[in-house]
């Protein structure tokens, strides 16, 4: 089959859990062969943590995906620069204004997501920057009686009045109670109202607006950002599992209120991140960010440890098993060094065998861990057989899920704290030519021991010799 006909046949089998739904459901996108995506992003007062990590590392997977069954992704993710928890942090550290203290982790995230290899956004707008639209989508929500303006200057959304809330977390109105996740507060009509406006503080940053100066509540950030970039009706959005509820079943309330229309046609959510099998608390101290992590380990083990788990189930962070990820990408390397292969070429050849599993068990709603084990099967065949086509397929597969982006040379020789230098590493391989050359087996014989105390293992091919660290 020709590679555009077989394309085109993957994207019309993609199946995905819509969590709006509880079941899996043929993908069908408004545009033909464009997907509209916005996925949650970070609110930018501390570090990534490793759940942000697993976020971010599931939905570029997704992209990565959909990018090579030819579709053309519209990828937006938001960053918050307005919260709470900023003002607070920024306050306690006493910068001068709270872009101060954004901006600086803003460029921390990016930091630490280009070490997992994760695309930037198409999009990736700053709440900060759509206060005017917000402004709009309220001043419309009061008009048509879903929002009001209460004697404390805030604006709540009354939850009561959207009839359909609660159906993409499966709560009914009549089973919250005020003290679940809801604050109790005497401004509001109903403990379930939510904040869309917050009144001007001492010392907070504020906006002008036809109900008073103030600043934005989260909820509503999402909304405007989404309609303003994708439309009012978007194909795909996604976010951590912990969004579900109440934030995301606000964004519905809030956008289909306000466009009387579907919001987004499908919603995705990846499962919680544990520690040692416990939640992740900083009260439990085993609270990591993403920096302590890299500060470790390549950014691509991380990524391996989080695909070997399907995106929507649980996973369980521990060192053992990060462990066994080094180890097995270093297989994947290892099996990709013994060939000159292309790194530029990223083609996949549809019609291989391998190559179709691969695809069908990421079309079924991205299963990674199974098409991770189609390419430890390559890799066993690879071993075992001289075949440079399958190490190309086998790279080329792994590259559409942001593994094995690197050379074999770029990753293997790669390690920090190193006691000898590459230079060095390079010198001595070439001292311990012209000893072999000059049939000096006891002094080539020591220069390669002495190398491997060091960690570097050196492996000789018929015309050269590579190296790479233990």
């Amino acid at each position: 089959m020709e590679s555009n006909q077989y394309l085109s046949m993957l994207r019309q089998s993609v199946v995905i859990y819509n969590s709006f739904n509880k079941q899996k459901e043929r993908l069908k996108t408004i545009e033909d062969n464009v997907i509209k995506m916005y996925v949650c992003g970070q609110t930018v007062y501390d570090y990534c943590h490793l759940g942000h990590a697993r976020k971010a590392l599931v939905f570029d997977m997704i992209r990565r995906w959909f990018i090579t069954i030819g579709y053309k992704v519209i990828f937006v993710e938001n960053i918050t620069d307005i919260d709470d928890k900023i003002i607070k942090k920024a306050q306690e550290n006493n910068e001068t204004t709270i872009y101060q203290l954004t901006q600086r982790i803003i460029n921390y995230m990016y930091e630490d997501f280009a070490k997992l290899g994760i695309l930037s956004p198409d999009y990736q707008p700053k709440a900060t920057d759509y206060v005017p639209q917000m402004i709009n989508i309220i001043d419309e929500l009061i008009t048509k009686g879903y929002a009001y303006l209460a004697a404390n200057g805030d604006v709540y959304y009354r939850v009561r009045k959207f009839t359909p809330y609660g159906k993409l977390s499966g709560k009914s109105i009549n089973d919250l109670h005020s003290g679940e996740r809801v604050d109790i507060d005497p401004n509001k009509e109903d403990p379930l109202d939510f904040v869309l406006w917050k009144s001007v503080k001492n010392n907070e940053p504020f906006w002008n607006s036809p109900f008073g100066n103030g600043r934005p509540g989260w909820h509503i950030e999402c909304s405007a950002m989404s309609e303003s970039i994708l439309g009012a009706n978007f194909d795909i959005h996604g976010g951590g599992q912990d969004l579900q509820f109440p934030h995301h079943e606000n964004e519905i309330a809030q956008s289909e209120a306000y466009n009387n229309c579907k919001f987004a046609n499908y919603w995705m959510h990846n499962g919680f991140l544990n520690i040692n099998d416990e939640k992740m608390s900083k009260s439990l101290g085993n609270f990591l960010t993403l920096r302590d992590v890299l500060n470790q380990y390549d950014g691509e083990v991380l990524r391996l440890f989080m695909l070997k788990t399907h995106y929507r189930s649980p996973i369980n962070f521990n060192y053992s098993n990060l462990e066994d990820a080094k180890n097995n990408l270093s297989r994947f390397y290892m099996a990709l060094n013994k060939y000159n292969i292309n790194y530029a070429d990223k083609n996949i050849d549809f019609n291989n065998p391998y190559a179709k599993k691969f695809a069908q068990v990421m079309n079924d709603d991205f299963n990674t861990s199974v098409a991770l084990g189609v390419l430890f099967e390559l890799c066993n065949e690879i071993n075992k057989i001289d075949d440079i086509q399958l190490a190309q397929l086998m790279y080329s597969l792994g590259n559409s899920i942001g593994i094995l982006t690197k050379t074999s040379q770029e990753y293997l020789q790669n390690k920090s704290g190193d006691t000898i230098s590459v230079d060095q590493i390079e010198a001595l391989i070439i001292k311990r030519r012209e000893a072999r050359a000059s049939k000096n087996f006891k002094l080539s014989d020591q220069i390669r021991d002495d190398l491997l105390n060091k960690g570097v293992v050196l492996e000789d091919g018929i015309d050269s010799t590579t190296w790479r660290y233990k």
